[in-house]
């Protein structure tokens, strides 16, 4: 295939890809926090399914997106190489950092919303990057730095053995798709106008963590896609249990302190972990 033509079929491909991905989010985020119901519906499956398409014609572009984007006069680009920085650090530790501070500032306010936004956002980034980093060992695919460069190069448990070969999927893009699905999901439930506000802001900074991760060569764009899958569900599912699952255990330890006067004149968080009540037996 000459050269121009596959430029023009990847960057359509990718960039549909990942317009479909933004677009669909918000609308899931949107359905998921309108009710409560069950954890898993059907329209989970239709994103999955959206994601994996995305990812299936995607991978045949790896390499090409990979020598792409490591071209020198790319590569040589001040403001790209310090954006690329500053979004892969907003990712991670960043994600980590805000969301613990969004949790202790909104317990040390009495600010229950702000405080369920950090916890809930950060219990995404953990149940998105402990799936990532299980397939990651698992799943043994080769970094696009690693050479000779073969996108097709996978191999059973082989992540256990060398960074190297932690590839698939992107951890960085899991954070950020993570902390994207679970802000959108937690804002429209406070206030469903915001969606439409906050979502593009919120996923448009994920892709561009995910474009970083392939512009400092650590990913190929299915890895991305495939994170940006995993981050999104984890996110959503989150914030649509504790939705589902009105005072669970982790909601009553760590969004029950409450700031109270102490005998020296100060203040003290106070706990209250005891179990809900049980409804009267007939």
């Amino acid at each position: 295939m000459p050269a121009p033509r596959r430029s023009r079929r990847g960057s359509f491909a990718l960039g549909l890809a990942f317009a479909s991905l933004l677009s669909a989010s918000p609308a899931w985020a949107q359905a998921d926090s309108a009710a409560v119901g069950p954890l898993f519906t059907y329209r989970d499956v239709i994103l999955a399914g959206a994601f994996a398409v995305a990812a299936r014609a995607v991978h045949p572009l790896d390499d090409y997106y990979a020598r792409r984007l490591q071209d020198s006069s790319t590569q040589a680009n001040a403001k790209l190489q310090r954006l690329a920085t500053f979004v892969r650090t907003t990712a991670a530790p960043g994600s980590y950092i805000i969301g613990g501070s969004m949790y202790a500032v909104g317990r040390l306010a009495n600010n229950r919303k702000l405080a369920s936004l950090g916890l809930h956002g950060t219990e995404a980034l953990v149940v998105g990057e402990l799936t990532a980093t299980a397939l990651k060992t698992l799943v043994g695919r080769q970094r696009p730095y690693v050479a000779p460069r073969n996108a097709n190069s996978y191999q059973l448990l082989r992540g256990m053995r060398s960074n190297d070969y932690r590839s698939f999927p992107s951890g960085h893009s899991v954070a950020a798709f993570a902390a994207a699905a679970a802000v959108t999901a937690e804002t429209t439930r406070n206030d469903p106008t915001s969606t439409w506000i906050v979502a593009p802001i919120v996923y448009g900074g994920a892709a561009l963590v995910g474009i970083s991760r392939m512009y400092n060569n650590q990913h190929w764009a299915s890895d991305v896609l495939v994170g940006a899958g995993i981050g999104t569900f984890a996110g959503l599912k989150v914030v649509r249990f504790h939705d589902s699952h009105g005072g669970n255990r982790v909601d009553r330890f760590f969004l029950a302190a409450t700031l109270v006067p102490d005998e020296r004149g100060g203040h003290a968080l106070r706990w209250s972990v005891l179990p809900a009540p049980r409804p009267a037996q007939p």
